[in-house]
């Protein structure tokens, strides 16, 4: 029994002294599995301990020698398994540190984070994302390209922008109109009371005297009602008013922002350069020595408008002690070289604003001229112009191509704009619906059957295989035929009155050996809707260059009937097509339509009136070098399948813009081959000679949509 007692005694110390053993001789094998029964290590000392902590520390000298430092290749290893598997162990981290009591004989720098440890680790990527902030866009990113920096586009510039009512675009400028060639309207109410037949007038008249007249603000057209605007100083803040028939009110800040402070700092403060900064300061932080209005005004402006009477006034609310009223910092004159940022074409530079937000900061609208993306919700137009998102859908027309007044482009929801073919009182008006592609205006005697026929040919279109379609009578209906001494070789285009378009290299100065015919099917038998036409004289380029085709245009001017300034009686097999102002209406990519009496691929010349989609191809340099001149296009397919050919010279490559409108965008002129491929169609780019063709025919033959 004594000896029994005296072994449990002893048992017991033998456990007593492991329990109380330093961290740092803690068996290692426990360490990493702590479940094992104490039986497996009952044979373990304090020697063997020590040995075995020797031989660790001797193990790490060893990596130290071997890598040079502590982080070599084998503490690399581990610390990429490290964090693959997610965050470093800090129960791990500790025992490494308390089984190796060593100083390092080098220092050890902190281990970088990985992108591999932060993906990895949650909690490491939720404070990693935290921090993160997205890069701050640069305003090159959205402005381009330089050569139409270059151009110093302003809202004056009827090349990139819709002129408004009041101004008709003259040499890619947007120039006052003379105030009676305003259409009467709703009448409009001026600052002074006066009346005016229409908002065209007053702003007509505005802008040729460069003093505001028109106010949006009442239709009682009271003196008493009017708007007058003034700013008013607290401390160091220029606060503005308005001052109306209701009594004195404040801008509220909401909706405040640099256009509107533009148009306050030039009128009433007279600083051409508008506004450098728009902000908004809170109501209980004014002047407290001076009474303000308890009412505010929201106001909306383009940033063109003469005065804030012109902008759109609305919204009139109490002010509370935390309602932000609108404050307009005026520009001032920044050093020569020191403008580190946007440089508008007024020379303004943009300090607060940025460019392609769809806001005019500049005054003069130039830094939303020239955008390949548009900021925020700004809309951006096919020209590369960034408007406001309000102007969606407002009524006036904003992008050149009118994308801005269209739905959607998805053809299922897409409303049918209604056009009108002829004047209101002409006897004789079509309707048409602009999906409708070439064939925009559909008559109205020919609705019916007119209808079926087309859908019959929208059904070839969309085939693949169908590239070169026949037309069906009357379909291109500003299509013509040039008839020289019997026989056609050329076509052209009708563009009203008694005016055709075609190539220069068509026709020669000699007017009684050609006749125009209309309505042509058969290239070779009239039909009961076709009418020819007498020439009464030809107008050549006079630039034209019969060795290059530089400049390959002409006008055909048709004799009139006796008695009549009419050339034909109305037919409604026959309208006009558009003449375009802006060398950006359409751009590379879009698809536009050809129609001739050409050859085909095996050179035989067609019978019947064909079209085909071609596509405007960009860089046209790369296939025709020098021999590409200022005034061309090209279109076509660069794989060679659809193409112009012999016998459609002088013909109209059209375009049609979102608003349904159809426009001649180019005269077949040249090209190296028939439908081969890299060969594109090379075309008199219209646009170009837009002035050049006003100044023959006149205002009223190419400006039905462009004033």
């Amino acid at each position: 029994k004594i000896l029994s007692v005296l072994l449990l005694l002893l048992l017991l110390f033998r456990f007593s002294s492991l329990e109380k053993l330093p961290a740092s001789e803690q068996p290692k094998e426990r360490e990493q599995n702590p479940e094992s029964n104490l039986d497996n290590n009952q044979d373990l000392n304090s020697g063997e301990t020590k040995k075995s902590e020797d031989s660790e520390i001797k193990k790490v000298f060893t990596q130290t020698e071997e890598t040079g430092g502590l982080l070599g290749k084998n503490t690399e290893s581990n610390s990429d398994s490290d964090h693959k598997n997610g965050a470093l162990n800090p129960e791990s981290k500790t025992n490494q540190t308390e089984s190796h009591v060593v100083e390092s004989p080098l220092p050890v720098p902190e281990p970088e984070t990985s992108s591999e440890s932060s993906n990895s680790n949650p909690n490491s990527k939720s404070k990693t994302d935290s921090n993160l902030k997205s890069p701050k866009a640069r305003d090159e990113d959205f402005l381009g390209p330089a050569q139409c920096l270059n151009q110093k586009y302003t809202w004056q510039s009827c090349s990139k922008v819709f002129c408004p009512p009041w101004k008709r675009c003259i040499g890619g400028q947007c120039v006052c109109k003379m105030p009676y060639k305003c259409p009467r309207q709703q009448n409009t109410c001026a600052l002074d009371g006066s009346v005016y037949y229409s908002m065209c007038q007053a702003n007509a008249i505005s802008c040729r005297t460069k003093t505001p007249i028109f106010s949006h603000f009442s239709s009682s057209c009271k003196v008493t009602d009017q708007v007058h605007v003034q700013v008013r100083a607290s401390d160091s803040h220029n606060v503005v008013e308005i001052n109306t028939g209701l009594g004195k009110m404040l801008v509220c800040g909401k909706g405040w922002n640099m256009a509107a402070a533009n148009v306050v700092c030039r009128n009433p403060l007279n600083v051409d350069r508008g506004a450098e900064r728009a902000y908004n300061i809170t109501y209980d932080s004014l002047d407290k020595d001076t009474q303000w209005p308890n009412e505010c005004m929201r106001i909306r402006c383009m940033g063109h408008e003469l005065s804030l009477a012109e902008c759109k006034i609305h919204y009139q609310e109490p002010v509370a002690e935390d309602t932000a009223v609108a404050v307009a910092k005026c520009y001032k004159e920044t050093p020569v070289g020191e403008c580190k940022k946007f440089i508008c074409a007024n020379g303004k530079c943009l300090i607060n604003g940025k460019p392609c937000n769809g806001v005019d900061d500049c005054g003069d609208n130039s830094d939303e001229m020239c955008c390949q993306k548009c900021r925020g919700q700004a809309f951006l137009c096919k020209s590369g112009v960034c408007i406001p998102r309000y102007t969606i859908k407002d009524g006036i027309r904003d992008c050149l191509g009118g994308e801005d007044e269209q739905d959607e482009k998805n053809e299922k929801d897409r409303k049918k704009q209604q056009i009108y073919v002829f004047d209101t009182r002409s006897s004789v008006r079509g309707i048409g619906d602009s999906s409708d592609n070439n064939c925009k205006m559909v008559l109205a005697n020919f609705k019916q059957c007119y209808r079926k026929e087309w859908n019959k040919i929208n059904n070839n279109r969309r085939s693949k295989k169908a590239k070169v379609i026949k037309c069906q009578p009357t379909q291109i209906q500003w299509q013509v035929a040039i008839q020289d001494e019997g026989t056609i070789h050329c076509g052209g285009a009708y563009l009203g009155g008694c005016w055709v378009l075609t190539a220069a290299h068509c026709v020669r100065p000699k007017p009684k050996s050609f006749r125009i015919k209309f309505s042509l099917w058969k290239k070779h038998r009239k039909q009961s809707t076709t009418d020819s036409i007498p020439v009464k004289n030809i107008i050549i380029h006079h630039e034209y260059n019969a060795q290059n085709y530089a400049n390959d245009i002409a006008l055909v001017q048709l004799e009139e009937l006796n008695l009549s300034d009419k050339c034909m009686q109305d037919n409604p097999a026959v309208r006009a097509v558009c003449v375009p102002w802006s060398t950006q209406q359409f751009q590379p990519n879009d698809t536009c339509t050809i129609s001739g009496w050409g050859r085909d691929r095996e050179g035989k010349s067609a019978a019947i009136l064909k079209w085909a989609n071609v596509t405007i191809i960009s860089d046209c340099q790369n296939y025709y070098k020098d021999r590409f001149l200022p005034g061309m296009e090209c279109a076509g397919d660069l794989e060679g399948k659809v193409d112009s050919c012999q016998g459609d010279s002088g013909g109209p490559l059209v375009c049609t813009d979102a608003s349904g409108l159809s426009y001649v965008w180019g005269i077949v002129s040249w090209g190296d081959k028939c439908g081969e491929p890299n060969h594109p169609g090379v075309y008199t780019k219209v646009a170009h000679y837009f002035d050049w063709i006003r100044f023959h025919t006149g205002w009223p033959a190419v400006t039905k949509f462009n004033q």
